[in-house]
């Protein structure tokens, strides 16, 4: 993946993203849920922030907590209360054994795994605590199913299995890996307004091999006409395949 095209559109996104955001919370209450509750915790890092709302549920559970909040996007963490670093969480700029709890939910997607756990790994102190969520590979099958065979360009981002966080967990040298696989289903009125989220949350980035420019409007109105044919009552669903991980130094 891009990094750069990666921070510059959640950085473009930051203003919009609370209003669109209601999935990163959503899936933020499902990872608060299967967090094992340390007896300790004095150092919380909250890691790939986004605006800061699983830093609110982390301050319910731990109010004496020291909480510091690191995303590599600028525009983010202007929204984000408490101590705030401006930093990639594939190369934290901590000392190891620093944290008590590493926390990061919808960040991890956008790294290289095995870096990002490995630095994980590396903060988080004896005895502390991982919890990470993640999309896996029946994220947002359906716009997958639409834009197949539009043309030879990549239109949809791709997403590791639950199995490559869990390898990464075990080659860092974590402990008491253990995986839930949710599915999430959100609807909207149309496919414009479903990428139109995408957008405004900064997730729109698919990496290398994407469409220079636009589509044309025959093969447009043939992704719309797939996407149609899978309407609910509720709207054109979006699936989302949510990776919770828990793991333990």
């Amino acid at each position: 993946m891009n990094k750069r095209a990666i921070r510059d559109s959640f950085d473009r996104a930051a203003a919009s993203y609370d209003s669109v955001a209601g999935l990163q919370r959503q899936v933020c209450e499902l990872l608060d849920a299967v967090l094992p509750a340390p007896t300790f915790a004095s150092s919380i890092l909250d890691a790939g922030c986004g605006t800061g709302y699983g830093l609110s549920l982390l301050a319910k559970r731990w109010p004496a907590a020291r909480l510091i909040a690191a995303d590599f996007a600028h525009g983010m963490l202007k929204s984000t209360a408490g101590e705030r670093v401006c930093a990639d969480i594939e190369a934290l700029p901590f000392p190891a054994d620093s944290f008590d709890l590493y926390w990061s939910s919808l960040s991890i997607q956008w790294c290289d795994t095995h870096r990002a756990i490995a630095e994980a790994a590396r903060v988080i102190s004896p005895g502390g605590t991982l919890a990470i969520s993640s999309l896996g590979v029946g994220t947002l099958a359906e716009l997958h199913t639409a834009f197949a065979d539009a043309d030879h360009h990549r239109h949809v981002l791709e997403f590791s299995p639950d199995q490559a966080l869990a390898d990464a967990c075990t080659a860092a040298g974590l402990q008491n890996v253990k995986l839930e696989t949710r599915s999430i289903r959100r609807y909207h009125p149309d496919l414009k307004t479903l990428l139109r989220a995408l957008k405004s949350l900064g997730a729109n980035q698919v990496g290398t091999n994407r469409r220079p420019g636009l589509l044309g409007r025959r093969v447009w109105q043939d992704v719309e006409a797939r996407y149609e044919s899978l309407r609910e009552a509720d709207g054109l669903p979006a699936t989302y395949e949510v990776i919770l991980c828990t793991a333990s130094s």
